[in-house]
């Protein structure tokens, strides 16, 4: 069948999509560029690898990889129940938190129906919308924050979804409990509300508000979260969402079966119990956010205050060129025009020694040298 044949058959809203770029691996940029030390600071990555616990977690298994998971991942689940203090019945796991947020939006949002978002946020959101057929609808933020009031006053009869990121990515900024009590209490009844919260380890303002404090059967919101920034798990993709038991129950009737692989579920579990790997984690993610900080008052070079393991950096000339020119250094970060920041870029907090790495490479990249 030709080109367009096939074009008649697929659903045509999907022709609109443009999927997510995640950017070439490491080895292969590497490659490319002929580097042999390059560094990665740019997919907001846990600088310290893995928890330990859950890398011995993974050994222990290595001989029951022809045995398929719990679909259900049931000693898991009582786990995080524990751990969060929570039923089980009100958890759902995914391959990554992006996949819960597939069941969710594929869950409630009929084609022509409204999913309400901010810009300057998380790219899957619209994303996934369109995928369904969905009408997408982002609000601005106010001073590069999520406005919570202009978000209420955006929902129509026909939105049927909130998709909030607190700490918001790309930005780094978050909102507060007050605001967030506000906005709870300005919804209708027939909107759910999802607050992805993968930085909420990294945000150590204490009015920083957390799903977890507002879960309740009786109230139409999700808190979603991941074992892929603290824990260090990205490669292996597990995310959970939580909220009402009911309607995990719906979203269970969506999820393929053993959507959670084998070695993820015992490595999550394993995870959950390394304290000393979770705080030593958010003591090199704070003391380095706050070097870096320091280094780029010192070059002249704003930058948004961050509650998250990244700093947004402005630039003022073309992102894509700073980004260029730091991977002829050997340092890979993000540029930010996908995002609509042309003149920005995003860096992730690395060890201290990547951290200056980075700050001398930037101050070179620039023309800041001393």
């Amino acid at each position: 069948m030709n080109s367009a044949g096939i074009n008649a058959l697929v659903q045509p809203h999907l022709a609109q999509i443009t999927p997510y770029q995640a950017g070439k691996p490491l080895e292969e940029l590497a490659r490319e560029m002929g580097l042999t030390d390059a560094i990665k600071l740019a997919s907001n990555e846990n600088p310290l690898g893995p928890s330990p616990l859950a890398v011995a977690a993974i050994r222990e298994n290595l001989d029951t990889l022809h045995r398929y998971p719990d679909s259900h991942a049931y000693y898991l689940k009582e786990d995080l129940g524990r751990h969060l203090r929570l039923n089980p019945s009100q958890l759902i796991l995914g391959n990554g938190s992006d996949e819960v947020l597939d069941f969710l939006v594929r869950a409630l949002v009929p084609p022509g129906g409204e999913v309400l978002s901010t810009n300057h946020t998380f790219l899957m959101y619209g994303l996934l919308t369109q995928a369904v057929g969905g009408v997408f609808k982002e609000v601005p933020l106010r001073d590069l924050r999520v406005d919570l009031p202009a978000l209420a006053r955006a929902v129509t009869d026909q939105t049927r979804l909130i998709l909030i990121n607190n700490p918001n990515n790309p930005t780094g900024t978050a909102f507060l409990r007050r605001e967030w009590e506000d906005f709870l209490a300005s919804l209708p009844p027939q909107v759910t509300v999802v607050l992805d919260e993968a930085y909420i380890d990294f945000a150590d303002d204490p009015q920083v508000p957390q799903s977890l404090d507002y879960i309740a059967e009786d109230r139409l919101l999700v808190g979603l979260r991941t074992f892929s920034k603290a824990y260090g798990l990205a490669g292996l993709r597990i995310g959970y969402g939580f909220g009402p038991s009911l309607l995990m129950d719906y979203l269970n009737r969506l999820r393929l079966p053993f959507n959670v692989n084998r070695l993820a579920q015992v490595a999550a579990r394993a995870a959950l119990t390394d304290r000393l790997f979770l705080e030593r984690t958010k003591a090199v993610v704070f003391e380095g956010r706050a070097f870096i900080c320091r280094e780029l008052e010192r070059l002249g070079l704003s930058y948004t205050p961050s509650q998250t393991n990244y700093i947004l950096i402005r630039v003022d000339r073309p992102a894509t060129a700073v980004y260029q020119a730091m991977l002829r250094q050997g340092v890979i970060i993000r540029a930010m025009e996908e995002y609509g920041f042309p003149g920005h870029v995003r860096v992730n907090v690395g060890l201290p020694a990547e951290n200056q790495r980075f700050i001398d490479s930037l101050a070179r990249v620039m023309g800041l040298n001393d």
